[in-house]
């Protein structure tokens, strides 16, 4: 991968400026699926303009004609005139306007959607970065919080917005995505449905204007991101991710929720920030596959007890894909590497560097040559990185 690829976003070739949160994410997985009190559904999709917007309005058009109590919380046209027109009709919520660097934004308003408690309400777009000022930093939060209050939602996402997908979708297309959302809101969703498109009739969307109304964007899309090969690949990702989640549901509906007696556990080694994060998503990767748990360890020398600065983020990633970080102080790492993994029962490793620098492996031997040859029982994945 060249050293500028994966840096230019999606939503900058939509010409959208993504801001950034003045607040962290508080929900955690846990805590959103205790405070779960109604059901949610997904409309996913592989790209923009394959009609996730447009099917969650014809639900919910479908839904008033049956007499459910339904309301639009917002709906991302993007100047669509076929999605506007399946706005007609459907009881809006009125956006709440927030001032940001000196322009006004509309964002969804949270407070009026529980007030309005009706049995149904379309938030479109879950990965929306809200502008700072709003009561949470994502859309996906608001989510919960319409979720907690009782109200049923449904909802629109692209596969590419899934954490564990970013640097994949940013490998294979050259475009990094900045809005994302964690993989468990796939999990905490009672029903993800697929919005299928061809490559070659998406391409053809975009054509006509009806993506992207600009012909500009829409010629700068197509070359940049919307190309054949993208697309394909996005469209077997989103297969994929939907079939898993559909044999996650028959697992639990035939072994009546029993958790297996043989589980995987996959423990990711982070040594530095700089290849952290590929580490752990691709390890993410592998223990969803294995309907298996998470581990993230990083191995400090024994020192002062505090955690570096870099840890944080590694922390909060790790949390959105599942998974658990622990960080332990320890002068032998391959001990503390296989100490950690015996006692909690992994069964791979995922390492990616060595733990210590490349005089140490010079003097002491491969950090990774030792922890294959100590490791009893336990696969040792060693991911290939880009050189130094």
């Amino acid at each position: 991968m060249s050293e500028g690829l994966g840096t230019e976003s999606i939503e900058a070739l939509a010409g959208r400026q993504v801001p950034e949160p003045v607040v962290a994410t508080e929900w955690t997985r846990e805590a959103a699926e205790r405070a779960k009190a109604a059901t949610l559904r997904i409309y996913l999709g592989m790209a923009p303009g394959v009609g996730k917007t447009f099917a969650m309005l014809g639900e919910a058009r479908r839904a008033a004609d049956r007499g459910t109590d339904v309301v639009v919380g917002c709906a991302e046209t993007y100047g669509r005139l076929k999605t506007q027109e399946m706005l007609e009709g459907l009881e809006r919520i009125a956006p709440r306007r927030v001032g940001y660097r000196g322009a006004m934004f509309e964002e969804l308003d949270v407070d009026a959607v529980i007030a309005r408690h009706p049995d149904r309400v379309m938030i479109d777009e879950m990965a929306h970065t809200n502008v700072p000022g709003s009561r949470r930093a994502k859309r996906w939060e608001d989510v919960v919080d319409v979720l907690a209050a009782g109200v049923e939602v449904v909802t629109t996402l692209n596969v590419q917005h899934l954490e564990s997908m970013n640097d994949v979708i940013a490998m294979v297309t050259g475009v990094r995505q900045r809005e994302t959302v964690p993989d468990w809101l796939l999990d905490l969703a009672d029903q993800v449905e697929l919005v299928d498109m061809s490559p070659t009739a998406l391409q053809r969307r975009m054509m006509h204007g009806n993506v992207y109304p600009d012909p500009q964007k829409a010629e700068l899309a197509l070359r940049r991101f919307f190309t054949t090969d993208n697309l394909t690949a996005l469209r077997e990702l989103a297969l994929m991710r939907v079939a898993d989640q559909v044999d996650e549901q028959l697992l639990a509906r035939w072994s009546h929720g029993a958790i297996p007696e043989t589980r995987e556990r996959v423990l990711v080694c982070v040594a530095s920030p700089r290849y952290a994060e590929h580490l752990i998503r691709r390890g993410a990767r592998m223990a969803h596959r294995a309907k298996g748990d998470l581990f993230v360890l990083h191995v400090a020398e024994a020192g002062p007890g505090h955690e570096e600065p870099w840890l944080e983020q590694i922390r909060r990633l790790t949390s959105d894909l599942d998974g658990t970080l622990e960080v332990l102080a320890s002068e032998e790492p391959v001990n503390a590497v296989l100490s950690f993994a015996y006692k909690q029962f992994v069964t791979q490793i995922v390492v990616g560097e060595p733990l210590k620098a490349r005089w140490k492996e010079a003097l002491f031997g491969s950090f990774v040559a030792r922890l294959i040859h100590r490791a009893d029982d336990i696969d040792i994945h060693v991911i290939a990185l880009a050189r130094r």
